[in-house]
């Protein structure tokens, strides 16, 4: 059994965000019967992993190609703000190319993950949208050439 933040998940429940994880439109039918219980112990089940904040969301992953957002960039930003301010973290997220905002610790203070249609594209989020978040001090860009593996899915435990 896992227990953290005061969340305690059984071998069902990390079956159930295994098989959930790896198709979100699972029906409770064939969950259960890979779980060899019944549908509406599935459901319950579910229904209180969403209340603990365990399920956080439901969503298509979509291929950022088929959107023309082609470029994807990860950028290294130093602030100058205290540690432990997430003043420029907030204004970050607030901007639609950004895909994550992690603050990080070494040199720099953020680690952003943006997708744009091209390097003009990307341009213009820096000279728009980066440089008007006045706390930003340095930023370092690095383009991706070539993914070869991205991967939203947690390693769920067996246990």
């Amino acid at each position: 059994m896992i227990i953290e933040n005061n969340i305690s998940l059984d071998k069902v429940d990390l079956a159930i965000l295994r098989l959930m994880q790896e198709n979100s439109r699972v029906s409770n039918v064939h969950m259960a019967k890979e779980l060899e219980m019944a549908p509406s112990a599935v459901l319950e089940r579910v229904k209180k992993l969403e209340q603990k904040n365990v399920i956080t969301q439901y969503t298509a992953r979509i291929n950022p190609a088929a959107v023309d957002l082609k470029l994807l960039a990860f950028i290294s930003m130093k602030a100058s703000h205290s540690i432990g301010c997430t003043t420029t973290a907030t204004e970050l997220a607030k901007i639609k190319e950004v895909q994550e905002v992690h603050i990080i610790a070494g040199d720099d203070c953020y680690l952003v993950k943006v997708r744009t249609t091209d390097s003009a594209s990307l341009m213009a989020l820096m000279r728009d949208s980066f440089s008007k978040i006045t706390t930003i001090q340095s930023i370092r860009t690095t383009i991706v050439l070539e993914t070869v593996k991205e991967d939203i899915q947690l390693l769920i435990p067996e246990k």
